[in-house]
């Protein structure tokens, strides 16, 4: 009986070691150009109910490790990275003028 409880508890903390590993949610400072830096939150989008795999995974919009996607806002106009999302319809659009400071910030 007591293997099976040691068993129950290797497995459960096996299964959520990819979590541990997990950047944890909070902010992630970009460069941002000419506008001023860019500080993506975490906990917004996930208080609007996205999970990290929606951005992640599928569709894989960004890589998981910090620094090895290099956004553009001429991406982002064309739909890709934040601009996917962020196109006017789901949320605000990444080419209108007046949304700048809405991530930009000097």
């Amino acid at each position: 009986m007591k293997f099976t409880g040691i068993l129950a508890v290797f497995l459960a903390l096996t299964l959520s070691i990819g979590n541990a590993l997990a950047v944890p949610a909070g902010k992630v400072e970009f460069p941002g150009g000419p506008m001023g830096k860019v500080t993506f939150d975490a906990k917004v989008h996930a208080d609007k109910g996205l999970k990290c795999a929606d951005c992640h995974t599928s569709p894989k919009l960004f890589e998981m490790k910090k620094g090895k996607d290099k956004l553009t806002m001429k991406d982002m106009n064309e739909g890709k990275f934040c601009g996917a999302c962020h196109d006017g319809k789901k949320a605000f659009s990444v080419k209108a003028p007046a949304d700048c400071v809405k991530c930009h910030k000097k």
